[in-house]
């Protein structure tokens, strides 16, 4: 978008709570300067007409791993990182957090010091970083690489406070098995974003970490203890908390979508589901396989596997996960359109008085939830 004054029209308006009809959107800059009722658009105004369209605060993705044909995890370096969002942005996706799977000790520094360094260069759509690991529970590993999985020593947490004390978000997913509770507290205490995720952890061991400061859960149901009838695990103890808040796969692939209704019914507030892609490689490419640490990953019928068959995280971009929510699940465009953008985004916001999601940096969805483009950024 042009620094000239641009006006959107002819379609409705996400403002991150509410669809907005019969209004316009008044740019300037690349900024919002108002939104106004259609009827007072001026015949002098430079108009754009969505033509049903939504014009949407740009989708915010706490957990990507890859895009534009690399991953994180193969060069963590500040090019990588421009790489990966640039193909993001391409499909709507204005903030994410770049997300490391599993690796050594020297690749988890690397991936800190990049993203700092994307951070302070202005890389567009850079907002932190998540690390998924490497300290999360063996037996649900998944796609990661169990020879690198370990427990968290004071030399990990210590790299781990540097980096949020610099990064504007850290996001970190740990396994109670690999972490101490007094880890989870200082690590909540520096900031950092501590989500329970790859773990058999029981019930009440969850609620343990919670008290000590997590505050979200990866990817729900998947990699995790599940729901029973006498052991509630880490998915009852994000469905119970109201502290709590947890990312959601929703492909209808690695979760049904009657489970997700079950879920999206049941979650206690204020803590809430919200949308990420767990985006690969293949993500705003045309590529049907790519390598993890040497293992190939194959794509086929919206789904990234092992050659065992395993999930290796997803074949989706954040529009078709709004579409399997209102179209497969029943939930509403709003909410669901929120769980893309101003949900992730007050969760890792640090100053939680402050607008969180305006629409400066803004996308167009179509109609028909096709896909999503940027069409405005501050």
């Amino acid at each position: 978008m042009t620094d000239q004054p641009v006006t959107f029209t002819g379609g409705p308006i996400f403002d991150g709570q509410k669809l907005r009809t019969n209004m316009a959107a008044r740019f300037a800059g690349g900024a919002l300067q108002a939104l106004v009722p259609e009827a007072e658009v001026g015949a002098d105004e430079t108009v754009v007409d969505l033509s049903g369209d939504i014009l949407s605060p740009g989708y915010v993705d706490l957990q990507v791993n890859g895009g534009g044909g690399v991953m994180f995890n193969d060069d963590p370096s500040a090019r990588t990182l421009a790489r990966i969002a640039s193909a993001h942005r391409a499909l709507g996706t204005t903030s994410i957090l770049p997300t490391l799977i599993t690796d050594t000790a020297e690749k988890t520094r690397a991936a800190i010091d990049a993203a700092i360094e994307a951070v302070k260069a202005g890389v567009p759509g850079v907002a932190g970083l998540h690390l998924e690991g490497p300290h999360l529970s063996e037996a649900r590993k998944g796609a990661h690489d169990a020879k690198l999985i370990r427990p968290m020593d004071e030399e990990d947490l210590a790299f781990i406070l540097m980096a949020a004390q610099t990064l504007p978000a850290l996001m970190v997913t740990v396994a109670p098995e690999n972490v101490t509770t007094p880890q989870i507290q200082a690590m909540a205490e520096a900031g950092v974003i501590v989500s329970l995720g790859h773990t058999d952890a029981s019930f009440d061991t969850c609620m343990a970490c919670v008290k000590a400061g997590a505050r979200c859960a990866t990817h729900l149901f998947n990699a995790m203890s599940q729901l029973g009838s006498r052991e509630p695990g880490l998915v009852g103890a994000v469905l119970s908390n109201g502290l709590m808040s947890a990312g959601l796969i929703a492909d209808a692939v690695h979760v049904h979508p009657e489970t997700i209704r079950a879920a999206w019914t049941a979650k206690q507030g204020p803590g809430q589901i919200f949308l990420v892609s767990d985006a690969m490689a293949v993500a705003g490419t045309g590529l049907s396989e790519f390598r993890l640490e040497g293992r190939l990953i194959r794509r086929e019928n919206g789904r990234l596997t092992l050659q065992d068959g395993t999930l290796a995280g997803a074949d989706l971009d954040l529009t078709q996960a709004v579409r399997v929510l209102t179209e497969k699940v029943g939930v509403p465009m709003p909410e669901a359109l929120a769980a893309a953008t101003s949900v992730p985004a007050a969760l890792i916001s640090k100053d939680k008085n402050a607008p969180l999601q305006k629409l400066s940096q803004t996308i167009r969805i179509a109609s028909d939830l096709s896909g999503a483009r940027a069409v405005a950024e501050g």
